[in-house]
């Protein structure tokens, strides 16, 4: 019994450096524009991430069955907010690469996108005006492909 027991503790004091390091495991989430708030997005992060999906097929359901649009919980405002133009390149990532804000955890989950099938996933050209970059870089982005 006593070996079990220095075997277990042997163990955990060698795992201790990867629960140390367990939060670079995770996805690298690109920042938002806004943060969760009276002003900035329209739950908090936790919640968001847990039920993002039932927001938007609720939302979806709403305009496609009865005509009610709202931005709440609209892919679009989700995409003005949350999807940026590379720092450098000023170019918006495609919903198939790894710096797209939604391609981020859904392919550390495994979970397929099938949302940009039909919609874009680049902000609208509306939105294109309030992005939050250096004046400097204002003048370098790029839309490419915007659109389908």
């Amino acid at each position: 019994m006593a070996k079990l027991f220095n075997l277990l503790l042997v163990l955990m004091f060698c795992a201790l450096p990867m629960l140390a390091s367990a939060r670079s495991l995770l996805p690298d989430v690109p920042k938002s524009k806004e943060k969760a708030g009276p002003d900035g997005c329209v739950r908090p992060e936790d919640d968001m991430r847990k039920n993002h999906m039932k927001y938007l097929l609720h939302q979806r359901d709403k305009t496609v069955h009865q005509g009610i649009r709202t931005k709440t919980f609209s892919l679009e405002q989700c995409i003005n907010c949350h999807v940026l133009p590379d720092e450098k390149t000023g170019v918006f990532p495609s919903h198939s690469s790894s710096k797209h804000f939604c391609q981020t955890c859904h392919a550390f989950t495994g979970v397929s996108i099938d949302c940009f099938e039909c919609h874009t996933d680049k902000p609208s050209k509306s939105q294109l005006k309030t992005l939050l970059l250096p004046s400097d870089q204002k003048s370098t982005i790029k839309v490419l492909s915007h659109g389908k």
